[in-house]
């Protein structure tokens, strides 16, 4: 809160514990829906208000201004990339696993090399169907694949679950937009991709670099980079490889 304070006009309420606006703009409702302020240290939503909250060394604060009416939580996200990998969670830094349906898939080794190139360590696996509390996963391949983990569950179950405003068909071959109502906007096939993240309870963020085929996810890994992720909570690719931020804006 002392951070925010420094560097914008902030007005307060309940005490000082909840950030009503920044900069004039402020919560309350936006074409009937509701609308508050949210924030994120390092891609992962904080657990507790600004007030409580200690920031350590390089971490990255995302205050972000977003219609809640199908979720008021939204327990991680992409935009704060190389963050989490970085420097971690709550000033402890997390060991990294990428976990790839094909290791040897340029997808898998793209991935790979872009955390490396940052300074993550990563480790390379096969998918595995084990949950790893305490590490940080990312897992590459086509969603008919990936799709059978545990932490890719929630995903399935739409943005309420996870937090994340796209749907793949059962197939895994057609990837449905959804708009901050939980609304689909647009549906792309083949070529399709996706990068997002969601998070279950206090374990570790968990990242999907997935796509309808291995071109998406060709895609997807391509778009693992700062300036493309930046301040999105997930972003699809178009087969041409235009990236679509999700929730998108709307038809």
């Amino acid at each position: 809160m002392s951070l925010l304070m420094r560097n914008h006009r902030v007005k307060t309420r309940y005490g000082g514990g909840f950030v009503q606006s920044i900069d004039g703009r402020s919560g309350g409702t936006l074409a009937g829906e509701p609308i508050d302020w949210f924030y994120y240290v390092n891609g992962v939503e904080a657990p507790k208000g600004a007030a409580d909250t200690n920031l350590n060394t390089g971490d990255r604060v995302w205050w972000d201004l977003h219609d809640w009416s199908q979720t008021d939580d939204i327990p991680a996200v992409v935009g704060s990339y190389p963050e989490p990998f970085l420097h971690g969670i709550e000033g402890k830094r997390l060991p990294v696993r990428v976990e790839c349906v094909e290791v040897a898939s340029v997808a898998c080794q793209t991935v790979s090399a872009r955390l490396r190139a940052r300074g993550v360590p990563a480790a390379l696996a096969s998918i595995s169907p084990s949950e790893e509390t305490s590490t940080l996963r990312v897992l590459v391949g086509p969603w008919s694949a990936v799709r059978g983990t545990p932490a890719t569950h929630t995903i399935e179950q739409g943005p309420r679950a996870s937090g994340v405003y796209a749907r793949f068909a059962s197939s895994g071959q057609a990837l449905t937009l959804l708009d901050a109502r939980g609304q689909a906007t647009r549906t792309l096939g083949a070529g399709a991709g996706l990068v997002a993240a969601t998070r279950f309870r206090e374990e570790a963020p968990v990242w999907v670099v997935t796509g309808a085929d291995a071109e998406g996810v060709g895609l997807a890994a391509d778009a693992l980079n700062e300036g493309v992720l930046r301040n999105h909570f997930a972003l699809a690719l178009e087969p041409s490889g235009t990236a679509l931020p999700v929730p998108t804006a709307g038809p």
